[in-house]
């Protein structure tokens, strides 16, 4: 007999999920363009929610029902469908948990959010890793790779590593091409990103079918990261599902408010939309720029761009050189990526800063 508590063996298997580093090796302190954070903060409507007083003492509404109406309203859909939670990592965790298990599949493209894989582990499903298709999700790959025991299939759009994106008629392609007994996460933390007319159809998706979820965050362009708030809406049953197995009080009173006033705040979405636009493209195309030294951006809808280094200059090399600068990014050996940076788009005058280091070392001049 076991002389101490052993954890479940697919827990093992688990690697912690590690943030974005905002710190050197000499523990200088970076900025930090390594979390996909916005530049230009978060709303002044929603720092104004933050500093109104309120009894600390008193648990938050354990349901979010003034943010649930607010978003519903905002996107037509019934705050009944609609269930809040502690970001929307919380969600993709409690979709796993309530869909799949021991002897269950949890599929996903390879180069995806690293939560996916934790997810499956902590029920003790098995992560299932598509092929993809030039960094970007391969529709026929997943479909694929789909077997009677797969239970969730997740799905990043615009995705996390790599900035891809897939429209809306490989999205229902996808969707048409899954049995019904399993449920489609479609993870939309960067949708704020897309333009209107490149929405990929996943909201609707979830108003119709029964087999389909959506998820979605405030940490990204709202610029509340800090509070952690997500939300997800599908089917009621999968709704109700979530909901038996959340956080009883697990959106802050203090983050239900801010979320709502930065819902309201369409010019600062506006704003951070179409500067993160500029600025992408600019530095985009300053790395392509580079291409005769082997770098290269894989194309990206979100706010941030994967810079792939293919030529002598490597990417740990890069990534020292652009910490020496007094910038943090993202290194992605963990997730097959040790070739490449993830660089979130922060202001011009940061982006200029990233850029002069990869031309200097590349011996271009300025």
């Amino acid at each position: 007999m076991a002389d101490k508590p052993e954890m479940k063996p697919w827990i093992e298997g688990i690697h912690a999920y590690v943030p974005g580093k905002s710190t050197g090796a000499d523990g200088r302190k970076l900025v930090k363009l390594s979390a996909n954070e916005n530049p230009l903060g978060c709303s002044a409507a929603a720092l104004a929610a933050l500093a109104t007083d309120h009894a600390p003492a008193t648990y938050p509404d354990p349901d979010s029902t003034a943010l649930r109406a607010a978003i519903g309203k905002q996107h037509g859909i019934d705050p009944a469908q609609i269930v809040c939670g502690t970001g929307s990592d919380e969600l993709l965790n409690l979709a796993a948990q309530g869909f799949a298990g021991p002897g269950d599949e949890v599929l996903f493209s390879r180069y995806s959010f690293a939560v996916y894989d934790i997810a499956a582990r902590r029920c003790g499903a098995m992560p299932v890793e598509a092929p993809d298709a030039e960094f970007a999700t391969d529709v026929e790959a997943l479909l694929a790779a789909v077997t009677e025991r797969t239970r969730v299939v997740f799905l990043a759009n615009p995705n996390n590593p790599t900035g891809t994106y897939l429209p809306r008629n490989q999205i229902e392609r996808l969707h048409a091409g899954l049995p019904g007994n399993i449920l489609l996460v479609i993870d939309q933390a960067y949708a704020e990103y897309l333009e209107p007319n490149e929405a990929d159809g996943g909201l609707d998706l979830a108003k119709r079918h029964d087999n389909v979820l959506v998820t979605r965050t405030f940490s990204k362009i709202y610029g509340l990261a800090a509070e952690r708030i997500g939300w997800a809406t599908g089917a009621p049953h999968v709704i109700d599902v979530l909901n038996r197995i959340r956080g009883p009080f697990n959106v802050t009173a203090s983050g239900q408010r801010a979320a709502r006033a930065a819902l309201a705040d369409h010019a600062f979405v506006s704003r951070s939309r179409e500067a993160n636009r500029i600025e992408r493209k600019r530095f985009a195309d300053t790395v392509e720029a580079l291409g005769n030294h082997g770098l290269r951006a894989v194309p990206s809808k979100a706010n941030f761009v994967l810079v792939l280094f293919e030529g002598e200059l490597k990417a740990e090399t890069a990534l020292e050189a652009i910490a020496e600068a007094g910038y943090a990014v993202r290194h992605l050996p963990g997730q097959g990526l040790p070739q490449a940076l993830r660089i979130t788009i922060g202001t011009p005058s940061q982006m200029d800063d990233i850029a002069a280091v990869l031309r200097e070392l590349c011996g271009e001049a300025a």
